[in-house]
């Protein structure tokens, strides 16, 4: 009887965490790909960001090692994206805040690679709002967010593509980004086809009404949604997106 119970009770929170990912995540068809679109509201989903164990001081690195700290403090995730640009040994490559202490200072420098293809920006959570910014103007803001992660280019700012961005660009890669909507909800989106920038760019602009987003990253772009049991192995990643609740 025991063990009866366990297994419906263990049944019972898989179909709920299986409802809450079925509900938040779609396909989406655009310019000739595929693109799996997560969407959710903070007022009822707890986004996070995460970089490292707290207990260890050991940067995660994958989905599962995320998991496995979270399971043990008696939370599980939802949906779980990775979060940013990362040197070797997995540092964030720009602005990392989590649980309000900034961890990493912002970037303003310039170099090479995607993140420096200026304006890049910032992703953040501040109560229960979220907001993705070109970096000049989010230091302008003055806002202190409880999470934050930096990465670039921008996909769109303020409704306009990146100016770097080329429509018959040959530029093609496997693509991830977040964007905040008018209504408030932050949409995460992943492409496992090969996208140019200016393509991606308009799925959030054409698609979801967004007017700010901001790219992730390229080739190690990686997803987990239970519901569909996904979990992409394209480790080490950097800072990861989460989407957090509480056993029940």
């Amino acid at each position: 009887m025991v063990w009866s119970r366990l297994a419906i009770a263990a049944t019972s929170f898989f179909l709920s965490v299986a409802a809450n990912s079925a509900a938040a995540c779609e396909d989406i068809a655009h310019a000739g790909a595929k693109y799996t679109v997560c969407s959710f509201d903070l007022h009822s989903d707890s986004i996070r960001i995460f970089d490292r164990d707290p207990l260890t001081g050991q940067f995660f690195g994958s989905f599962a090692n995320l998991s496995s700290s979270l399971w043990s403090r008696g939370l599980y995730t939802t949906f779980a994206m990775n979060g940013g640009m990362y040197h070797r040994n997995l540092s964030p490559v720009g602005l990392y805040v989590e649980y309000g202490r900034e961890l990493k200072g912002i970037s303003t420098g310039f170099g090479w690679g995607n993140f420096h293809l200026k304006p890049n920006g910032v992703f953040y959570l501040t109560g229960d709002k979220a907001g993705v910014l070109e970096t000049d103007a989010y230091i302008k803001s003055g806002i202190k967010p409880d999470f934050a992660t930096q990465s670039g280019p921008m996909l769109l700012i303020d409704g306009a593509i990146h100016p770097r961005f080329l429509p018959e660009s040959d530029s093609l890669n496997r693509r991830n980004g977040v964007g905040v909507s008018d209504d408030g909800k932050v949409h995460f989106v992943i492409v496992d086809a090969m996208v140019r920038f200016y393509d991606f760019a308009t799925l959030f602009r054409d698609k979801l009404n967004v007017k700010n987003a901001l790219y992730l990253d390229g080739s190690i772009s990686s997803v987990e949604i239970p519901e569909r049991n996904r979990r992409d192995d394209h480790s080490p990643l950097g800072p990861i997106i989460a989407v957090v609740e509480k056993m029940p």
